[in-house]
């Protein structure tokens, strides 16, 4: 086999070998470094062919320039506490590229800085209402555009300006004029109940039947309960209550009835005391008076109750009349007082409560009726008169009301505008 060539090659490296390990230092470093050189000159010749990434060949937007006229003011009938922006649009958000996407609205305290930004809007905004300013401290504004090509800062400075509040709201003239109409007409059905000129006040049917109860529980010879509602002194329903009671014990006492009064609470168990001892003594007979004739039963609702039907179930009383705020018991105390067979009449604001007052309950007093049976039981001039004025009042504004959509059909948005707030 021709092996001859293989040895020459064999014996070509051991002599290089040798050669290598002869030179200096110096030259054996020279000659790798051209060695190497000649191996990367291949490498260096193919990168000048290869192609660079897409990306670096797209260039960056131009940073968009900012708004200009930016006005700052403080916003009118308020709290001091808002301040209105309003600014031209940048050059560049005229376009329909995208070079800017959004304003920064930077605030400091010094025309120098810090700057904060305090909000940011849309492209194509021109106004802003900063509402996180502090009542008479001075602020100055700047408004930034941004963009893909980064954020420009505006080259003016707009302030100072501050936030004053403003003792009247211009606004609204319309809700003072609608209040000075309302006392107005308050005032002068109080004057003319006190001068002895009673307005007039239409007769409720469950007001009538309070005064039948009590003379047919006269007749049969049994007491009558009186439930004032369930709620604190705090309620307005339980004053409406303890009034009419009030009322109610003025007549059980010239008829010589007993009555029962369970209370909830202790603030309107003790008025409670005082209306049924003022009827009495209004009545005539202070003597007749019984203390026992006001309990306190207990806040909680069901335990108040079950206490309550249990005096109906063995006393037995001929009539039951239920005033003030109720919630669930109002279902209990209804149907036990129908199933021992006594008149009842009741009365409530409470819309949820009224369908088992109107089903179980002889008579009943409906939302405001309630209000209105303590002004016309009573007589008090000044309950009289907030009643005849407040029914005064709402005829004042369904006919606004009726009169508004008229001018609206007609295009006429004068009234409108002025009874509009903020």
């Amino acid at each position: 086999m021709p092996r001859g060539p293989r040895r020459e090659r064999s014996r070509f490296r051991v002599f290089a070998l040798i050669a290598l390990t002869s030179l200096t230092p110096a030259a054996a470093m020279a000659a790798g470094s051209a060695a190497a050189a000649r191996t990367a000159a291949p490498a260096d010749s193919l990168s000048a062919h290869v192609a660079l990434p897409a990306e670096s060949l797209v260039a960056r937007p131009p940073a968009p320039r900012p708004p200009s006229g930016l006005v700052a003011n403080d916003v009118p009938n308020d709290a001091g506490q808002a301040i209105q922006l309003e600014w031209k649009l940048s050059p560049d958000d005229a376009t329909t590229s995208a070079i800017v996407t959004q304003y920064f609205l930077a605030r400091s305290e010094t025309p120098g800085g810090p700057w904060a930004v305090v909000d940011s809007v849309a492209r194509g905004t021109t106004s802003k209402v900063d509402q996180t300013v502090d009542r008479n401290v001075d602020y100055f504004y700047r408004v930034d555009a941004v963009g893909p090509g980064g954020r420009t800062e505006a080259g003016s400075v707009t302030g100072p300006v501050r936030g004053v509040s403003q003792w009247i709201n211009s606004t609204r003239w319309s809700v003072l004029t609608g209040c000075i109409v309302f006392f107005a007409f308050v005032l002068y059905y109080i004057a003319s109940a006190q001068s002895g000129k009673k307005p007039f006040v239409r007769r409720i049917p469950g007001i009538d039947a309070i005064e039948e109860a009590i003379g047919r529980a006269t007749e049969m010879g049994r007491p009558v309960l009186y439930v004032p509602g369930i709620q604190d002194i705090s309620d307005i329903q339980t004053v409406a209550g303890l009034v009419i009671l009030e009322s109610v014990a003025k007549l059980t006492a010239r008829y010589e009835t007993p009555i029962i009064v369970p209370v909830t609470y202790p603030i309107p168990f003790t008025i409670a005391e005082e209306m049924v001892k003022g009827g009495y003594l209004h009545a005539g007979r202070p003597e007749s008076y019984d203390p026992n004739s006001v309990r306190f039963v207990s806040p909680e609702q069901f335990a108040y109750v079950a206490s309550v039907t249990g005096v109906m179930l063995r006393d037995r009383p001929a009539a039951h009349i239920f005033m003030g705020s109720f919630f669930a018991e109002s279902l209990l105390l209804a149907e036990t007082g129908f199933a021992t067979g006594a008149i009842q009449v009741a009365g409530t604001a409470n819309v949820h409560q009224l369908p088992f007052f109107v089903v179980a309950c002889d008579y009943t007093l409906i939302g405001e009726e309630l209000y209105a049976a303590s002004a016309y039981l009573s007589g008090e001039p000044k309950l009289v008169g907030s009643l005849k004025g407040a029914d005064l009042m709402k005829l004042l504004i369904l006919g606004t009301v009726l009169i508004g959509c008229l001018l609206e059909t007609l295009n006429v948005h004068g009234l409108t505008t002025w009874m509009v707030t903020q």
